[in-house]
């Protein structure tokens, strides 16, 4: 148990990660919410590919079905958001107008920018949250002198490298997120 319980939004995506980040901070005596966001929906875009492949992506639907199961399992609840509307315009639709430019934008580093920490941080906030929990492996280190946070790289910089450049554009924004998986290797976490 936790000195001090905190209510902590946890974005689940489905994966190994954020699954296990929930469950250690519901063990620890937390009260954790998970939520997961509703990006994309491949069975009502014609432009998609095979809506039944399993795809290399966050949000889909097989992937909001395996974060509400695990919620179920450890027993918080658990909800999601569809920003797909947003993602069209933030994401799919920045992509195109980029590319058509001649350019080549990371849309990952758009979605974390525009739709998952700026729309989980209001979610949180109107939900009563005290912080946000991902299953990035990042540290947060609190400066006594400056009383600023700094994100830094995880234990394993491996990990997740993508993560770097959008971390560092939002470093201001994420100070109360906890980046919960902070000193745990990887390797641990799969066992």
């Amino acid at each position: 148990m936790t000195k001090q319980r905190k209510r902590i939004l946890v974005a689940m995506s489905g994966g190994v990660d954020s699954s296990v980040a929930a469950a250690l901070l519901k063990e620890q005596g937390h009260d954790v919410i998970g939520v997961t966001m509703q990006l994309w929906d491949y069975s009502k875009n014609e432009s998609s590919c095979d809506p039944s492949a399993k795809f290399d992506s966050c949000c889909s639907h097989d992937d909001v079905a395996d974060a509400r199961e695990v919620a179920e399992k450890i027993g918080i609840p658990f909800y999601v958001m569809d920003y797909q509307d947003d993602f069209q315009t933030n994401v799919v639709d920045y992509f195109t107008t980029e590319y058509l430019r001649g350019r080549t934008p990371n849309p990952c580093v758009a979605c974390n920018t525009f739709l998952k920490f700026d729309h989980l941080l209001e979610r949180a906030l109107r939900l009563g949250c005290d912080a946000v929990a991902t299953g990035h492996y990042a540290r947060i280190d609190h400066c006594q002198v400056s009383n600023e946070y700094r994100l830094l790289k995880g234990v394993d910089a491996q990990k997740a490298p993508h993560d770097e450049k959008s971390f560092d554009e939002l470093r201001a924004r994420i100070a109360s997120t906890v980046a919960f998986l902070k000193g745990i290797e990887p390797s641990k976490i799969d066992a």
